[in-house]
This record gives C-alpha cells, structure tokens and sequence, in this order.
C-alpha cells in the first residue's frame, strides 16, 4: 500500500463516493442470502462507506469488512451500527486472518460489490480458497455499463470531452444487456477449487442531474488522480453537456451482477476392501 496507490484516491471522494455511488438491487440479497447458512459469517473485501453492507447486516449476516481506505473505513463505522460489524483498514491481499477475526476455513462468504477489480487474479481465488469453509461461497457483484438506447447517446457524447483530458474510455465496448459476462466468472470456472459457479444479472439503470452525475464523476478513481485545474475543467464540460445537450438529466445504463461460486469440499478417500 503506497502513496501513489489508486486504490487510496477514494479516500480524497469520501462525501461524493457517499452519496453518489448506488445502492444495489434488493433481489441480489434475496438470491445471496437463499444460497448461505443463517447468521452466516462474510468477508466482505472493500466496502467502502457501505452500500452493500447496510444489506449484509439488514439480512442477519456478521461482517468483516477489510477496507484499504482509512478515511472510507471512518465513513463506514460511521454509517452503520457496530453490532455484527468489524472494520480493519489494511489490504485483503496482506492482511491475515487474525486481524480479520477469521479462523481459516469457516467463513461463509467472501462478499466484494463493485471493488474485487482492484485484487489481483491470483488473490481473487487464492485468498477465499484459505478463509473459506469446504462448501463456502465467493459471491462477487459487479456494476457494468451496458451498450443501450436509455442514455440517448449521452456517453457517445461526452467520450471527446474525457479524450481532451486523458480520461477517455479503454478496453472493449460496452457489452449488450444480454451479453454481460463478468471476468470473475471466468476466473472460477477455470479454478478447479470451485464449483457450481453461476452469474445472476439484474437491470439497475441509474437517472442523474448534472449536479449528481458531477458527483458521481468525483467518486471515480481517475477522476481524482487528474490535476487542477483539468478535473475542474473536465467536470465543468460534462455538466454542461447534461445541461445543454440532453435538457439536465441522463440515463445510466446499468446491469448488476452476483457471480458466485462454492468452495468444493475435499474428496473424501474411500476405503480399499479386503
């Protein structure tokens, strides 16, 4: 964890990130929650000020949430009542299963929404691989912007103005609705540790003003790594195209998913006979 670390630049958007960032759908925690124990025990890798959480506790479940942000961990305790919650601020790469208040092999769940992109590949299988009980879940949500007519060509709009300032988009296009797959599927289907792996995908468009699309723009990790006065100017552009070009608000075309998978349980070595 280094000062130039991206991961840490959410600690400079508390408020904005709070506030902007979306919740999650409500049939997400119905299907998680049908697939765990009662009460179970999750890891949940980078909360950040709890918009997953709030439904993890709602939903009876006692969570560890390993936050790398200090500032956003704060938030978090803030939040939500410490009944059923422990935050520590540290890495979910590094930090040990003691400080976790995790005995290895009886965690339930290792959650992440919307924050498991940061880990890496290695770690995203090994990690719930050590804390995990035989039989326990991987459940990772991701928020994926889909290629749709709801923006009304917002996006298409605005790529010129992120280029101007370096932040133009990269990567493959936005998938369609229908053909959303997340990496983390691909990731457990080709780790034989795992199975029953499975992707659950929920429409979850978000509306915004300028102002709040602002807002939203501020909560983003490049938003932040990009010097005055460009990332006023930049937010300044996109505001005013909201403004000017699609009458003050904006669609996001968004597709929730929730890619879970089981932690086999060891094969158990059958007696010779005779």
């Amino acid at each position: 964890m280094t000062h130039g670390d991206p991961r840490l630049s959410f600690d400079r958007a508390v408020d904005a990130y709070d506030e902007a960032r979306p919740t999650y759908p409500v049939a997400l925690f119905e299907d998680l929650f049908a697939l765990l124990p009662p009460a179970p025990s999750v890891l949940e890798v980078g909360p950040g000020t709890g918009k997953a959480t709030r439904d993890l506790l709602a939903r009876g479940a006692f969570v560890h949430a390993v936050e790398i942000g200090p500032m956003m961990a704060a938030r978090l305790r803030s939040n939500l009542p410490p009944d059923r919650l422990r935050v520590v601020v540290g890495d979910f790469e590094q930090v040990g299963a003691a400080q976790l208040e995790i005995t290895p092999g009886t965690c339930d769940a290792v959650f992440s929404a919307t924050a498991y992109h940061w880990i890496s590949p290695s770690a995203q299988t090994d990690r719930p691989a050590e804390l995990l009980r035989p039989g326990g879940l991987v459940a990772i949500v991701d928020l994926i912007q889909v290629a749709a007519p709801d923006d009304d060509g917002f996006f298409a709009a605005i790529e010129p103005i992120h280029q101007r300032y370096g932040q133009g988009h990269r990567g493959p296009p936005a998938p369609a609705r229908d053909e959303v797959d997340p990496p983390m599927r691909r990731a457990l289907d080709r780790d034989e540790r795992y199975g029953a792996v499975s992707v659950r995908c929920y429409d979850w468009d978000q509306t915004y003003t300028a102002a709040r699309y602002r807002q939203l723009m501020m909560s983003y990790s490049g938003t932040q790594q990009l010097a005055e006065p460009q990332r006023t100017a930049l937010l300044d552009e996109v505001a005013t195209c909201i403004d000017d070009q699609f009458g003050g608000t904006v669609t996001r075309p968004l597709v929730v998913t929730l890619t879970t998978a089981a932690l086999r349980r060891p094969e158990v070595p059958q007696k010779r006979r005779g």
